[in-house]
């Protein structure tokens, strides 16, 4: 992805100032307990995270567009989700499984696609696909991911969902489809709610272009985090390695697009029918959050809906995602997949209390593996699982159905 000659510019890097962490410790021989003391939330993996990554990629994960109001309304909406606490239900651990297309899963989470993943941190896509398989759960698989279906194979263990931008030409999404299908991949997501790119001006401020060049600007940011590019002179540059299959030469893009722009479209119905017909498995169309639009979808043979403005990060003047769930979930009877905002245990609860019945993150993994390496995401699981369960305890929630009677005040 970077210009050619990236590698001698940065020879240097092995003796650059890091995380004083970095030297002190192995994140993957720490202890579990001292995990939990020195990093209990997601908060705390956020903060280690940004001092490990440069800052243009940095940027890329954790910005909105515009001013961000609509990241900051997810975040508010979901506070005002309350329940009330509820007493003497004796000793009880709560069941945190559910079930989805028929799978079950001992969590209510998965990792949600995230374009560009090897960006934020090297290998991230098979680092995490890897994790998610471990612990029983979702792996998401973006089209503008770093790494191809292929490349993840041997590490979706039956768990991967393949994330579509729509492709313009007919062959190229044929042939994207039996790729994933062949790869292992389930579970097919179309997102709809890109028809156009983004401005995302933290992002632009930050110096990163598309493709990236090695600008002063840029090296100077990278010879800030030399574990980061050490990992990733090991594991190659990161790049939209699907896309450039398909992609031969691309001129004409602004900053902030990349090549996978121009192989896109903005889907319509007709282009939905003919992806649920070519797609034999769950299909799920990711980015609603109009009511109105359950029923067709429904009729169109979808088989789950994913309520999402996109993290704030397409429009901003969105409402809240936790907002429209409620709405969503009494138009229609399909399974809901939810995003946006989450920010531990207690915000998937105030989600599934409103109708989800999934819930996906996306940037708290790539906190976690930034901050600790391999030792990120098995700690985030269990984080978020204490998490879950110690909230539950706390209403008297038994298991995730009775989440909608522990809501206050009490809805219909």
């Amino acid at each position: 992805m970077f210009a050619d000659g990236f590698a001698e510019k940065i020879d240097f890097l092995s003796d650059s100032c890091g995380d004083p962490l970095d030297k002190a410790t192995v994140p993957s021989q720490i202890p579990a307990m001292d995990l939990h003391a020195r990093f209990p939330a997601i908060s705390d993996l956020k903060t280690r995270a940004r001092r490990r990554v440069p800052h243009f990629a940095w940027e890329y994960l954790d910005s909105a567009t515009g001013v961000e109001a609509t990241k900051a309304r997810n975040r508010a909406k979901l506070d005002e989700v309350l329940f009330m606490p509820s007493i003497l239900h004796g000793e009880f651990t709560p069941d945190l499984s559910t079930s989805l297309f028929g799978q079950s899963y001992p969590l209510p989470f998965g990792v949600s696609p995230v374009g560009m993943s090897g960006l934020m941190w090297p290998d991230a896509e098979r680092r995490l696909a890897s994790a998610a398989t471990k612990a029983g759960l979702p792996y998401g698989l973006s089209t503008v991911a770093t790494r191809t279906p292929e490349d993840l194979a041997p590490h979706v263990g039956g768990n991967g969902w393949f994330q579509m931008y729509p492709p313009r030409d007919e062959a190229v999404r044929r042939d994207m489809l039996k790729r994933a299908r062949d790869a292992g991949f389930s579970t097919l997501v179309l997102t709809v709610d890109v028809p156009a790119a983004s401005r995302r001006e933290r992002q632009q401020r930050s110096g990163l272009t598309s493709p990236p060049r090695l600008t002063p600007r840029i090296l100077a940011q990278v010879a800030r985090c030399p574990v980061w590019a050490v990992g990733t002179l090991q594991h190659g540059m990161p790049r939209m390695k699907l896309i450039d299959d398909y992609a031969a030469k691309v001129t004409g893009l602004s900053s902030t697009e990349h090549a996978g722009y121009l192989l896109r479209t903005a889907p319509g119905w007709d282009y939905l029918q003919w992806l649920r017909d070519e797609w034999d498995g769950p299909f799920v169309v990711k980015g609603v959050m109009r009511a109105s639009d359950a029923a067709p979808l429904e009729a169109a043979g979808v088989d789950a809906l994913w309520v999402s403005n996109h993290a704030g990060r397409q429009f901003d003047a969105a409402p809240a995602s936790i907002e429209v769930l409620p709405e969503i979930r009494a138009a229609t009877k399909l399974p809901l997949i939810f995003d946006s905002g989450i920010e531990g245990g207690l915000d998937m609860l105030r989600a599934l209390a409103l109708g989800a019945d999934f819930v996906m993150l996306g940037r708290a993994w790539h906190f976690a593996l930034a901050a600790l390496g391999d030792a990120g995401p098995p700690h985030l699981v269990d984080m978020l699982s204490r998490d879950l369960a110690a909230n539950m305890v706390q209403i008297g929630a038994r298991k995730l159905s009775d989440l909608p009677d522990c809501l206050w005040p009490r809805r219909a």
